[in-house]
């Protein structure tokens, strides 16, 4: 594909997502959830593994394109020799099936326009049976079915495995086109009403974001992550979704390509942090309730990452006939790293519970029980090497991360212990572990020559995860070795004003060839460790700079290319936007705004 991934914009329905890029193509479309198989996968691929494509004839990108107002309904405009022309498009919350609507608008003279759609299900291997029937183009294979209508009817005809429509707008005039999809055993779904469905939307996103509490000089950018983190959140269980893509490379034309359309528990702290100090309780309601499922069972089973509604089985599969982004292959479905061994994830957790209580939402009778029991277990297991972090697929690792994780897990069982006394537990025995993971983290993670935290014990590397040490509480942000570990990774890992996730010369660590961007979540916290340290007013230019980062309609991947000046990783990113409104919160003073 000739698009860069920060050319694409976001729409969707609270249930899936669809990427629509600059020159009018949704190549990327997942029906019905975020993690089912694609119908437009041209994405990971070429246009034969399916699009929709609605713009003037023989147009390239749009002029300019925006948000309406706080919403996630897209709005594309093109300025033709002919006359101008806009679209909007979006996903209206579904009551039954999934909708996408696209209305072509006429601004000024007249514009002829174009319409492609080629459906390919299963990511862009199987090409369906098209037929028509009530002014519907149907197209079914296997357990798929989808209905494409027009309001009004247009010129439409098949073409090399396609649907293409063609038509002219003048000033005022509107078409609407209708995408539905639902099981083909089933018979088709109620009919929408594109504008009502518009007006609908538009209210639903407005109402939505008048709840924003976060008043201050950057609410335009946090509000668009908000709404962001929003769209990747699977409305029937509450689960959010790191990205709603698979695949798209950390680095271009190599093998580091992953689906991230899981929700990770490693997010969940930070997330329910962000949702709640901006006012959004019942979100962190729902995230709360999603984690407890989730994580239920024996805590030897916890994973770092679950399915949309809990499902533990994310087997990971190569798609052979996909030729991936920009030819970076393979291409992911599933995810192994869901059953490696990450010890921070049981800190993630038990802080997370700790947030929630704190924040006054209603506690769940057994949550206590629950953490006692990953306590009990990380007690037994937080010694132990793990892959940390960052996933390493290489040999499992003493990281220091994982370590200071398992002294917050410890930290805060005692301070719950410590404030609400009626509670069931041994506040002496969640105390000596906490002193005897931060003694060996000390002793054993930090390098005394280099004044600085190290990724693993013994090793020379360094880790941006270090830089959440004062942040987790584990030392204060005027603590010496706090101050030397800020400076020796703003050193040794930047890249410009942005942060690596570690060395390049680390990479042999992970297991994996190849090289990667800088990873934006690491630069927000580089921005948070400069802040606490001291240094406001650098914290604040380094905000400002990755302020300037967002695409036009202020989306985040997962990494930045500073060579390249591109985005790379899944898109848009839940960590990267939790990152830009927890330093924006930070920044203004409005951390416990909830």
């Amino acid at each position: 594909m000739t698009q860069r991934i920060e050319d694409y914009a976001l729409i969707g329905d609270l249930q899936t997502a669809a990427l629509v890029g600059r020159n009018g193509s949704i190549d990327w479309l997942c029906l019905p959830r975020f993690d089912s198989a694609a119908c437009f996968a041209a994405l990971l691929g070429d246009e034969e593994n399916g699009h929709w494509r609605i713009a003037p004839e023989g147009a390239g990108a749009c002029t300019r394109r925006r948000y309406v107002g706080a919403s996630l309904v897209l709005e594309s405009v093109w300025e033709t020799r002919t006359g101008t022309v806009r679209i909007l498009d979006f996903m209206p919350q579904r009551d039954e099936a999934p909708d996408v609507v696209r209305i072509i608008e006429g601004l000024s003279g007249t514009v002829d326009m174009r319409s492609t759609l080629r459906l390919r299900f299963d990511y862009g291997s199987v090409v369906p049976w098209v037929r028509r029937a009530d002014g519907h183009r149907i197209a079914i294979a296997g357990p798929d079915s989808v209905w494409l209508r027009s309001e009004p009817p247009v010129k439409t005809w098949g073409q090399h495995f396609s649907t293409c429509s063609s038509f002219t707008v003048g000033e005022g005039d509107k078409v609407a086109f209708v995408l539905t999809w639902h099981p083909s055993h089933k018979p088709r779904p109620d009919l929408v009403d594109p504008y009502e469905s518009l007006e609908h939307c538009l209210q639903d996103w407005e109402t939505w974001s008048s709840k924003c509490r976060y008043q201050g000089p950057y609410r335009d950018a946090v509000l668009r992550s908000l709404i962001t983190l929003k769209a990747l959140t699977y409305a029937p269980t509450g689960g959010i979704v790191a990205a709603p893509t698979t695949s798209l490379p950390e680095d271009i034309g190599g093998v580091r390509n992953w689906d991230y359309r899981f929700c990770w528990l490693r997010d969940s702290t930070l997330t329910l942090s962000a949702l709640v100090s901006v006012g959004y309780l019942d979100e962190a309601a729902a995230w709360q309730d999603w984690l407890l499922r989730a994580i239920a069972g024996d805590p030897a089973d916890l994973q770092i990452m679950y399915g949309l509604a809990g499902e533990r089985r994310l087997a990971e599969l190569e798609l052979s006939w996909l030729g991936g982004y920009a030819g970076s292959v393979p291409v992911r479905v599933g995810n192994d790293a869901a059953y490696q061994l990450q010890l921070d994830v049981y800190g993630e957790v038990i802080d997370s519970l700790f947030l929630a209580r704190q924040a006054g939402l209603a506690p769940e009778r057994h949550a206590w029980n629950v953490q006692l029991s990953l306590l009990g277990f990380l007690e037994a297991k937080w010694r132990e090497p793990d892959q940390g972090l960052w996933e390493i697929r290489g040999p499992r690792r003493h990281f220091v991360h994982s370590k200071v994780m398992a002294w917050v897990a410890a930290d805060r069982a005692v301070r719950t212990l410590e404030s609400d006394p009626s509670l069931r537990g041994d506040v002496a025995r969640w105390r000596a572990m906490r002193d005897e993971v931060h003694r060996e983290v000390c002793e054993k993670g930090f390098d005394p020559v280099r004044g600085a935290f190290t990724q693993s014990y013994g090793s020379p590397e360094l880790d941006a995860a270090v830089l959440l040490i004062p942040r987790v509480g584990f030392l204060p942000p005027d603590d010496p070795r706090v101050v030397g570990t800020v400076d020796a990774i703003r050193r040794e890992l930047g890249s410009g004003p942005l942060v690596r996730r570690y060395t390049a010369e680390a990479t042999r660590i992970d297991g994996l060839p190849g090289r990667e961007g800088a990873f934006l979540v690491c630069s927000f916290w580089l921005a948070d460790a400069l802040r606490m340290t001291g240094r406001e007013k650098e914290a604040r230019e380094l905000f400002e700079r990755l302020l300037t980062l967002c695409n036009d309609v202020g989306l985040l991947s997962e990494e930045y290319d500073p060579s390249s000046e591109q985005h790379l990783g899944n898109f848009p990113q839940a960590f990267s936007h939790i990152g830009l409104v927890t330093t924006a919160l930070a920044l203004t003073g409005q951390e416990t705004a909830g």
